[in-house]
């Protein structure tokens, strides 16, 4: 059953069981993935009658989106039950758990086991479900759960609440076919699914219609994107496609993986002109020892062959990519590889990561862990290394005027802006709302390791 179907038969009747003006709060761990099913969501939750609050103290309703990649998103998780246990003694409160650790067996029966207060629970794939999961609920009284571990329901017909009107996220495949041995995620998406072209070309052509500037296509890899009965079709193609769309401004993508990405794309960055300059491409390690124990079937010199072409076509190309130190049996040799590797890229910025054992991955059963004091040295070592190249790459922008797409006020500090360069480079200046929104030049005064300052220049 659709989202549709099942809101001719659940809405008006959910709507009777909520409270008045009834709330909820959101809180998403994870990547942008999940960000985007957070999106989806809230429209649901909006559809059956519920508003949104960005205080979870005065929601009826709290959902938490989860995260299994790594030890730390899962104890951020349990951290956050535990104390949503003492609101629930204080107030009437619902609380439902989905995402990525609710499709690992493990992680669901210890929620089920001892967060007795949690009330809904649903998987990846049952996001179209929730309306029917609250309202068994509310009737019941009871905890109400529903897993799909066959990924064979994804519904790519829910809208979203998106987080900015003028940039949005859009799945283009959904799933993962590439079982690296510390990764856990072709075990809670699936095995890799594509959505039809054509689909996609008509969600953007949507969302441009309704102002968006700039979409980030998503997928575990994007490179390998096949679209059944679509002979031939690649994402190199899609990519063109998009490109033809007026008034879209840019085009993002992430993940990619460094074995499938096609020379047809890096070719890509330098004949669109929509096709922002900047490539998240993660190499994980630099040690071709350590790529073969993680089954990420490239060596460092394929990387650096890719790194090297992509540059060739596009000189000014910001690189980002994922580290991962203190992999199981990694040596200091190997690691330092992966040194060499960072100092020979100049990466623009980079997600660095400890090796955190996932259980029912291959890695995790290996008995040469690397200990913890020797897998923090190795982080610091690296993040010393890639600080200075960051702050380089930016401080050479100074002067340089860049085009900012103005997302929001600063967190930090509300009398600035903040927005992306084309190259994906957070960037402050001082503006009002009217611009927010905007794709405008901004002078470049002032830079560090992690963001640039500028000027609008303009009226």
């Amino acid at each position: 059953m659709n989202f549709i179907d099942q809101e001719e038969q659940v809405i008006h009747i959910l709507k009777d069981k909520l409270p008045s003006q009834a709330k909820y709060h959101i809180m998403t761990y994870g990547c942008q993935m999940n960000e985007h099913d957070s999106e989806k969501i809230s429209w649901i939750l909006e559809q059956v009658g519920f508003h949104a609050t960005p205080d979870p103290q005065e929601a009826d309703l709290i959902l938490l989106n989860t995260c299994s990649i790594r030890h730390s998103a899962e104890d951020k998780v349990y951290g956050k039950l535990g104390e949503l246990k003492h609101q629930k003694k204080q107030r009437d409160l619902t609380i439902a758990v989905c995402g990525c650790m609710m499709q690992r067996e493990e992680s669901r029966n210890k929620v089920l086991e001892k967060c007795k207060h949690v009330d809904i629970i649903f998987g990846t794939n049952n996001i179209h479900k929730l309306p029917a999961l609250l309202l068994d609920h509310y009737e019941t009284e009871k905890r109400t759960i529903d897993i799909d571990e066959s990924f064979q329901s994804i519904d790519d017909k829910l809208l979203a609440n998106r987080y900015y009107p003028y940039k949005s996220f859009v799945n283009i495949m959904y799933g993962c076919n590439n079982f690296c041995s510390y990764c856990i995620v072709p075990y809670t998406r699936g095995r890799e699914v594509s959505r039809p072209s054509q689909d996609i070309l008509n969600e953007v052509r949507a969302l441009v219609a309704s102002g968006v500037l700039e979409i980030t296509l998503l997928g575990q890899n994007v490179n390998s994107y096949t679209p059944a009965l679509e002979n031939g079709y690649s994402f190199t193609h899609l990519i063109y496609d998009l490109a033809k769309i007026q008034g879209l401004k840019r085009i993002r993508f992430m993940t990619s993986h460094p074995k499938d990405i096609s020379d047809d794309l890096l070719m890509a960055f330098k004949d669109l002109d929509s096709l922002c300059n900047f490539l998240h491409l993660p190499v994980q390690a630099g040690s071709n020892s350590v790529l073969r124990k993680m089954n990420r079937r490239y060596s460092r010199e394929d990387y650096m062959r890719k790194i090297d072409k992509v540059k060739n076509l596009v000189p000014d190309i910001a690189l980002c990519t994922d580290i991962m130190v203190g992999f199981p049996e990694e040596s200091e040799d190997d690691f330092q590889d992966t040194l060499d590797l960072v100092k020979y890229v100049q990466y623009d910025s980079a997600f660095t990561f400890l090796y955190s054992p996932r259980e029912g991955t291959p890695a995790a059963n290996n008995i040469q862990q690397i200990p913890k004091e020797i897998k923090q040295d190795r982080f610091n070592r690296l993040t010393e290394t890639l600080y200075p190249i960051f702050e380089k790459k930016n401080k050479a922008l100074v002067g340089k005027t860049l085009e900012v797409l103005v997302e929001d006020h600063s967190k930090h500090d509300t009398s600035m802006l903040t927005g992306r360069t084309e190259s994906f480079k957070l960037t402050h200046f001082r503006g009002g709302d009217r611009l927010i929104g905007k794709i405008l030049p901004i002078k470049i005064t002032s830079a560090n390791s992690f963001n640039l300052e500028g000027e609008f220049i303009g009226s």
